[in-house]
């Protein structure tokens, strides 16, 4: 039998470590991570980039998971999987928050929410199953567009006061969303309603949808209009525990 192809096992390392991180990674970090040369690290680099596997921040020089893979790594799963993985941990999430949940994932361009759970009182609800959300404007789509399992409008619109459409007033808060691994939407896309969420990982770590609650803001946020913690740690575990489903490493 042939043996393995080196240069196929390092950029695959290479690959698994952009997925596995929070953000941008930069030359030097994979290098020593990995104990490989630089110059050996910026040549598989650039193929990736070349192919559209690995994007390169032209700021930081800063490299990231590419469209192009991340776009393979979704197209692989069955959204009726994604919905039927996730529906043992949206009723207890539902339960745990006293808040109703969607489970969303990107169809062109847009937030499909692939699973709804109501908000466990006698309120009147409609469901949501099948409705397509703004990126932009929703916790569900914040956490598509930071973990680039999906690419921002070229005109975001704008639905409240509230709503961020300057491309750099998004890119900023999609970079908090990396730095701490969910998305807040506060009046953003419905006046008087806020949401939470966090990614569903699926294998190699890629992003393949999102889970979140969502409710009044009153309910969802204190008096100075951040997500209560409690909230947030039970989305985050409702995430993690999809994402094990999926066949996602612990982390």
């Amino acid at each position: 039998m042939p043996g393995t192809v080196q240069s196929i096992e390092r950029a695959a390392a290479i690959l698994r470590m952009l997925a596995g991180g929070s953000g941008r990674l930069g030359l030097a970090e994979i290098s020593r991570s990995l104990d490989l040369a630089k110059g050996t690290v910026h040549g598989i680099l650039r193929t990736l980039q070349h192919v559209g596997f690995v994007e390169q921040d032209r700021a930081s020089g800063h490299y990231q998971l590419g469209a192009a893979l991340l776009h393979l790594g979704t197209s692989y799963l069955d959204i009726n999987e994604l919905r039927s993985r996730s529906i043992n941990w949206a009723d207890p999430l539902a339960a745990r928050s006293g808040e109703a949940v969607r489970i969303g994932t990107v169809l062109e361009g847009r937030v499909l929410v692939v699973h709804h759970v109501f908000r466990p009182d006698d309120t009147f609800q409609t469901l949501d199953i099948g409705t397509l959300l703004p990126l932009h404007a929703t916790a569900l789509g914040k956490v598509l567009l930071a973990y680039r399992a999906a690419r921002p409008e070229a005109s975001p619109e704008r639905f409240t006061h509230r709503t961020l459409v300057a491309a750099k007033d998004i890119a900023t808060d999609l970079e908090k969303v990396r730095e701490v691994g969910w998305a807040a939407e506060i009046e953003e896309y419905t006046v008087g309603q806020a949401a939470v969420a966090a990614p569903i990982r699926g294998y190699g770590g890629l992003v393949v949808g999102a889970i979140g609650v969502s409710g009044l803001v009153e309910r969802i946020c204190d008096s100075r209009y951040r997500p209560h913690q409690r909230l947030i740690g039970y989305v985050r575990d409702a995430a993690r525990a999809v994402s094990r489903d999926l066949g996602a490493a612990r982390h």
